[in-house]
């Protein structure tokens, strides 16, 4: 049981498979539009279970409770080896040298 007033992440449905647009990528068109939204939960629950939650923002939300005390996790992506040459080549043009110290 996850208790009321706990910091808690929802999982919504947007639109189903087939309410999505026809101008999207084929693999994306089979999937749903998902709204994930951390909040206040207003009730005590269960996990798995609808709820109503309050965001920091202050609007409240329905959804279907995935987790307790969800951390912020941030990916730029997969590593692109690119990247490191166009930072040397910028530190190089800004700075002279290969010293980027």
């Amino acid at each position: 049981m996850i208790k009321k007033n706990s910091w808690v992440q929802i999982k919504k449905i947007i639109l189903k498979p087939e309410e999505r647009t026809g101008n999207l990528p084929e693999a994306t068109k089979q999937v749903p539009f998902v709204m994930w939204v951390k909040g206040f939960l207003l009730e005590d629950a269960m996990l798995n279970s609808e709820v109503l939650i309050k965001t920091i923002t202050g609007r409240n939300e329905s959804g279907i409770l995935v987790c307790e005390n969800p951390s912020y996790m941030h990916t730029y992506g997969e590593f692109v080896p690119e990247i490191l040459e166009i930072d040397r080549i910028v530190k190089t043009e800004l700075f002279g040298g290969d010293s980027f110290e």
